[in-house]
């Protein structure tokens, strides 16, 4: 039990009581994460994580699952903004112009407008949990596709994090000052490897097809649990070698 679940309403906990024990996946819709969100949230993870007695992955899920919706709300904010000074995200040099006024407009006091913006617009961050005996898989989802820009720094933001073992370190030589702290990706891939886990559990990629941008943390619940990377990459090598 945890402060705020008081609040949440009984058919919002009936239903994640029902999905759990189905082991059917669970989603949420927010656009900026309210108080009453993260409760939901919280109780979701908390929920599964109880079932399989893996509440010890509390932390690294939530917070990763905070962080990454935050990036992803940061990201539907800013397409706001750009529809509102006429300016094409995808044109770079229309994106540095953009970014300059997305750093002075991004400030709390905003959000409820934001939010409400970002429901006249389309855009939503669609949050789901995965799970099973096996695994639990985090899904943080935008309904867009990333810009060039967007791309190439979340590629450096991989890079740059694999060089360090904890966020103090990180932000000391790579403090971000060009689309606020920056801190999100680099958070949730330290804890990720942290807690034990390959890093390469944590990725992000954007679909022009299916016009939506994934951020996806995998986490193993079984030893003998496979990985979809590993899993991939085992296809790959089989497939070179005419095996398949």
């Amino acid at each position: 039990m945890y402060e705020g679940i008081e609040e949440l309403p009984q058919e919002f906990l009936f239903e994640v009581e029902t999905a759990v024990k189905k082991e059917e996946p669970i989603s949420i819709i927010t656009y900026v994460l309210s108080t009453r969100g993260e409760n939901k949230l919280k109780h979701i993870i908390q929920t599964v994580l109880s079932k399989y007695k893996r509440e010890d992955l509390t932390e690294l899920i939530f917070t990763s699952a905070k962080e990454l919706i935050v990036n992803a709300t940061k990201a539907a904010i800013k397409r706001v903004l750009f529809k509102e000074l006429g300016l094409n995200i995808a044109d770079p040099s229309q994106y540095d112009l953009g970014m300059e006024s997305f750093k002075e407009n991004l400030v709390s006091r905003k959000f409820p407008y934001y939010r409400r913006k970002m429901k006249e617009h389309g855009l939503f961050v669609k949050v789901t949990l995965s799970f099973s005996s096996d695994r639990i898989i985090l899904f943080v989802q935008n309904n867009f596709t990333l810009a060039v820009r967007e791309e190439k720094r979340i590629r450096e933001k991989f890079v740059h994090s694999k060089e360090f073992d904890n966020l103090f370190e990180y932000y000391m030589k790579y403090g971000d000052t060009t689309e606020g702290a920056g801190m999100g990706i680099t958070m949730v891939e330290i804890l990720v490897a942290q807690s034990g886990y390959d890093r390469h559990l944590f990725t992000i990629y954007s679909r022009q097809t299916e016009n939506r941008t994934v951020a996806r943390v995998e986490i193993p619940l079984d030893q003998n649990y496979v990985p979809r990377r590993q899993r991939y990459q085992k296809w790959l090598q089989e497939k070179a070698s005419g095996l398949t």
